[in-house]
């Protein structure tokens, strides 16, 4: 027996917690720098696939812009939505000192992992066809869109796990552990998507289902990784299978963020499909076109993913430590951060939409329509990648029901909006100039939910 134990002593303090001390600018740049490396080698991928299907044809090409909204909302609502309410809820246990509760939690995230895969298999192969027929796929760029997605959606499993385990160790504060393993899942979807895509180096040519396969195999064998990481006990939870029990409080936990998280992202793609759908009744050249300026709109929610997810375990953390100003200093710098770094990017392509429309086309007709989305849309996504960052910061607080909101708002004002324009005959670029204007309203409005929302207990 110690001498601490003998007179009834208190045990030592835990080391003091370096995401609720340390300044608040260096330590979120620390986080997202990780996180932006892997964003980036995520845009690099999917400029390749879009290279690649590019030259496999334009029927390829506007058939992966029927499936790609769905892909995004496979991994926005498996990173972005459940998982940002997976490191929320292991952030704010972690803060609180309860590393018990977030080992737990951690193993709760991994069945609604499962759960949420499987729920995009079976919609994606029960009623791919219909949602692609709906969106105005007809003919050979229906037949290619379906050929893709039977093959990427048959293992959904892999991609939600990938993201929600990835979202368990995001939410201990380590970025570079799922930041590594979305590199490397990415060099090998290039690699052997482009193989089997194009049949390279003596290997079939399989077309659009061997593009899809890049993708399949690559998220496999990261989920196999982040199991086998989480499973060995490298990480800084330490998982115990032998004492777990369901708990539906845990389930709720995560649920209460993740589950009105997922709203938002599919707001976002309801709103890109809107577009779709209008843009289609233009034929094959004019939906090409649209397909690569919602491309770049995509993946400007991984920048502001990088930024807005490192604020998470920050703003979890002080929210568990009842470090409520904190928090919200945190979100702010975050947004700021994202608006910078987005808007930057959306004036470049407002002044140069060559910069990207190039890489993957030189059809006149699909480059007119870009450079039209990107002129009158593209000076506003500063005020997107505020609303989006914001967004994830209030996750961290378990507080989403305001930027929810403000994301049905941009929904309601270009779905209302275009369908009215379209019925007067109004020409293509106030359908742009709307999508702009929609930006910043939904960015504007996140602000000003966060701003007035009450934080922490």
């Amino acid at each position: 027996m110690t001498l601490d134990a003998t007179l009834g002593a208190p045990p030592k303090a835990a080391p003091a917690n370096a995401l609720l001390t340390a300044p608040i600018l260096p330590t979120l740049l620390r986080l997202a720098i990780p996180n932006t490396v892997a964003m980036f080698g995520s845009a690099l991928v999917a400029v390749a696939e879009t290279s690649y299907i590019g030259r496999l044809g334009l029927e390829p090409l506007a058939a992966i812009a029927l499936v790609f909204p769905f892909t995004m909302l496979t991994q926005m609502t498996s990173a972005g939505a459940m998982g940002g309410g997976v490191s929320s809820a292991i952030s704010r246990a972690l803060g609180a000192g309860n590393a018990t509760r977030a080992a737990t939690l951690a193993l709760h995230a991994a069945m609604i992992g499962v759960c949420g895969g499987l729920f995009f298999t079976i919609l994606m192969l029960g009623f791919g066809r219909q949602l692609f027929t709906l969106l105005g796929g007809h003919g050979a760029v229906l037949e290619q869109a379906c050929a893709y997605a039977q093959v990427l959606f048959s293992g959904a499993i892999s991609i939600w796990l990938v993201n929600t385990l990835a979202s368990v160790v995001r939410g201990t504060g380590d970025m570079r552990v799922p930041s590594a393993t979305l590199i490397m899942i990415s060099i090998l979807q290039v690699a052997i998507g482009g193989t089997l895509g194009l049949g390279l180096f003596g290997a079939p040519r399989l077309g659009m289902p061997g593009v899809a396969s890049g993708q399949l195999i690559a998220f496999t064998l990261g989920a196999a990784f982040l199991i086998w990481y989480l499973v060995g006990g490298r990480s800084r939870l330490a998982l115990s299978f032998s004492s777990f029990a369901f708990e539906r409080g845990m389930f709720v936990d995560i649920l209460k963020v993740g589950a009105i998280s997922c709203l938002s992202p599919l707001q976002t793609v309801l709103t890109i499909l809107v577009f779709t759908k209008i843009v289609a009744s233009f034929g094959v050249v004019a939906l090409a076109g649209y397909g690569l300026g919602s491309r770049l709109e995509f993946l400007l929610i991984p920048i502001a993913f990088a930024i807005g997810v490192a604020s998470i375990p920050m703003v979890g953390m002080a929210i568990g430590a009842g470090l409520v100003a904190r928090a919200r200093r945190v979100a702010w710098i975050a947004g700021a951060v994202s608006a910078l770094i987005v808007g930057v990017i959306g004036i470049a392509v407002a002044v140069q939409p060559s910069l990207w429309v190039s890489l993957f086309t030189s059809d006149p007709g699909v480059t007119t329509a870009a450079y039209s989305y990107f002129r009158l849309a593209g000076p506003a996504f500063g005020f997107f990648g505020l609303g989006v960052c914001l967004y994830f910061a209030s996750q961290g607080a378990a507080k989403v029901g305001g930027p929810v909101l403000a994301s049905t708002g941009r929904l309601l004002m270009v779905a209302v909006g275009g369908w009215w324009l379209a019925s007067i005959g109004a020409p293509a670029w106030t359908l742009y100039a709307l999508v702009g204007a929609a930006m910043v309203v939904f960015g504007l409005s996140t602000a000003a939910t966060v701003r007035f929302a009450r934080w922490g207990a």
